[in-house]
């Protein structure tokens, strides 16, 4: 059985997303349809490709990955699918394919040319990318569906500085839990450390200078630092709100100084 997962800020509050998945359901009725998330922030596509990012390894290869986000018809824009590290995605060309990807490549890049119905004129989600996302879903060559393109529309994302025996990043994901994720990832940390002792700074003037296994290795409501499952440096509060309690969103910056 074939797996689409729908990832997009619809919300739960109106019909947009029943629209959806009876889209999908209509043309491939035996298709597996898994929620990631219907919460992403409107038209925020970095919150997406984050949350994407941390969950479609979990899934089979070859499942479809439809991004619901920012797909709006509007002059100019165009539509792509992309096979990628075993996994499909579609979805509108608005930057987050180049998150998703960061430094790496596609296995198959193609802008999708389908026909428009002109019913679903404001609601393309429905539409021409459901087409595309059952079209691979049900087996199809994703090379089918359009011209192979070079690239997707790149997206500049903030990335951590290194000066010396510092790294600079920032805040780049809250979950809601209140943890907050940075952009430092566990390998970047391990290769500037070298073994030595550090300080994470961070707003209000609040240091960490320990790194935590696990939420629970502090006193509950003590704040504590640890690589999560994102494996990005996250600043957390055992049973506790870190963002609310220590004033930390997104694009916050962080510091990780290291001791000689």
């Amino acid at each position: 059985m074939s797996v689409i997962t729908l990832t997009t800020d619809l919300g739960y509050r109106d019909f947009y997303q029943a629209a959806l998945k009876g889209s999908i359901i209509s043309l491939l009725p035996d298709v597996r349809l898994v929620d990631i998330t219907h919460e992403i922030p409107s038209f925020n596509i970095q919150h997406a490709a984050f949350v994407l990012q941390n969950a479609y390894h979990y899934f089979p290869k070859n499942t479809v990955h439809l991004i619901g986000i920012d797909t709006v018809f509007q002059e100019g824009n165009r539509y792509i699918a992309m096979k990628y590290d075993g996994h499909y995605f579609v979805g509108a060309d608005n930057g987050i394919f180049s998150i998703i990807l960061g430094e790496n490549k596609p296995e198959d890049l193609v802008e999708i040319e389908l026909m428009q119905d002109l019913r679903f004129l404001h609601f393309p989600l429905a539409d021409i990318l459901v087409k595309a996302a059952c079209h691979i879903a049900s087996g199809k060559d994703i090379k089918e569906l359009g011209p192979a393109i070079e690239s997707p529309v790149q997206k500049v994302t903030l990335l951590p500085i290194i000066e010396g025996n510092i790294i600079k990043g920032h805040v780049s994901y809250i979950d809601s839990f209140g943890n907050v994720i940075s952009n430092i990832s566990k390998e970047l940390f391990n290769q500037v450390q070298r073994g030595r002792n550090f300080i994470l700074h961070f707003k209000r003037n609040e240091t960490i200078n320990k790194m935590s296994w696990h939420y629970n290795e502090v006193a509950e409501g003590e704040k504590l630092c640890l690589f999560g499952i994102s494996n990005y440096l996250e600043i957390a509060i055992n049973k506790g709100n870190a963002s609310s309690l220590l004033g930390l969103y997104p694009d916050e910056t962080i510091m990780v100084e290291f001791i000689d």
